[in-house]
């Protein structure tokens, strides 16, 4: 991948949104305040704990209690990596041959492991490039797939993220078809899954589908609209991820040209419309897309383009017991060009503040937890995977 690539918004820019087996039910609407040490006083590094990946794409957790996290890389092959014994040699997966990763965006994108164990991934189909998401098993390889999206006008804004929120239901990050400036149109339409964040129900089949559409999901019943549609409105949601004190949702969504953003919003809220291509970040992009008396969700922290990067890399809020008392509740991210480790956190009284707090390595691809909720960084090149910590660092 190069910097000009992604600063046009290409989808393989974006850490694992942490899979439902490790996400408790959500304890409230309302996103959990845990305050660590003010944001002008904390910071982030990263520390190589292994190399020799091969463009990863996503971090997830085994959860299998050996401690084992997995990375996914583009070419479609699924790697163990254990923090006493490194990253293992063999594969967990090798899906290749099923797996179109020929263009910078396309590839395996994303995985999840739901509570039964039953593994799920999202990427792009050899045989016609479309979006795909299926059920795979690590001993055979053997893919089911569940849902696809045509993608072949544009090799970019795939998307690709999966997570498990805390209804028990998978998610999945769709980018908007891409190209530049929305061509297709996608983002504010409801007749497509491009641009889109989608619930589904995979525990269960519902023919002719071999899922379910969850019942509150807000668009079924609407004419002309896929009843998939959890929120709409995005670019390239590359990498999201879900709170697991509070199950809100985080996303992090390149953008066009001019500004990079962050959303979040509270667990379970449907529908939201967070404004592509009528809006990128937080002014107006296209008037021509926007529509009277629409309702769009602004983001809570945004960055230019440009001056300050090219494609934001969303992460994950930390939750784990190592750097608590310093971190904890604060949503970390960065961008793949310039590396800057950015903080985000909501404040008791609803708003959000916002700080650089380090520089990470650059060409930072994905985020992702272990099981106890510590954070992982992987970048696509030299293809090293990084442990973050956090330091208390007062100013003055």
């Amino acid at each position: 991948m190069t910097r000009r690539h992604l600063r046009r918004g290409l989808s393989l820019v974006a850490g694992l949104a942490l899979a439902g087996s490790l996400l408790p039910a959500a304890s409230s609407a309302e996103p959990q305040v845990q305050r660590g040490v003010p944001l002008g006083e904390l910071t982030a590094t990263a520390t190589q704990v292994a190399s020799g990946l091969q463009n990863p794409t996503a971090i997830t957790a085994l959860n299998d209690g050996s401690g084992r996290i997995l990375v996914v890389e583009k070419r479609g092959v699924v790697r163990a990596f254990h923090p006493k014994t490194g990253l293992a040699a063999k594969p967990v997966l090798g899906i290749s041959a099923k797996v179109d990763g020929a263009d910078v965006e396309r590839g395996l994108l994303g995985l999840a492991i739901a509570k039964d164990k039953r593994v799920y991934i999202a990427y792009t189909r050899k045989s016609d490039s479309a979006v795909t998401l299926g059920r795979v098993r690590f001993d055979t390889g053997e893919i089911t797939e569940l849902l696809s999206q045509p993608h072949s006008e544009f090799p970019n804004h795939n998307g690709g993220q999966l997570a498990f929120g805390s209804d028990g239901y998978l998610y999945w990050g769709i980018g908007d078809g891409g190209g530049a400036a929305d061509p297709l149109a996608t983002g504010q339409r409801l007749d497509t899954l491009l641009g889109k964040i989608l619930r589904v129900d995979v525990n269960r089949a519902c023919r002719p589908l071999k899922y379910c559409v969850p019942a509150g999901n807000p668009f079924i019943g609407v004419a002309g609209a896929r009843p998939e549609i959890w929120s709409y409105g995005l670019r390239n949601p590359w990498r999201f991820s879900f709170d697991p004190a509070d199950g809100s949702l985080w996303i992090g969504d390149v953008g066009q040209g001019r500004f990079e953003e962050v959303d979040h919003i509270a667990a379970r809220k449907a529908g939201a419309n967070f404004g592509w291509s009528c809006k990128e970040g937080p002014v107006v992009f296209d008037q021509e897309r926007c529509k009277e008396g629409a309702v769009y969700t602004d983001p809570v922290f945004h960055y230019i383009s440009g001056a300050e990067g090219c494609a934001v890399i969303g992460g994950n809020v930390y939750r784990g017991k190592k750097f608590a008392s310093l971190a904890g509740g604060t949503y970390i991210a960065t961008d793949f060009c310039q590396g800057t480790a950015w903080a985000v956190r909501k404040k008791a009284d609803g708003t959000y503040e916002s700080a650089r707090i380090g520089e990470f390595p650059l060409d930072a691809t994905t985020f992702g937890t272990d099981q106890n909720g510590e954070l992982y960084l992987a970048d696509e090149r030299p293809g090293g995977l990084h442990r973050i910590s956090f330091q208390h660092t007062p100013q003055g």
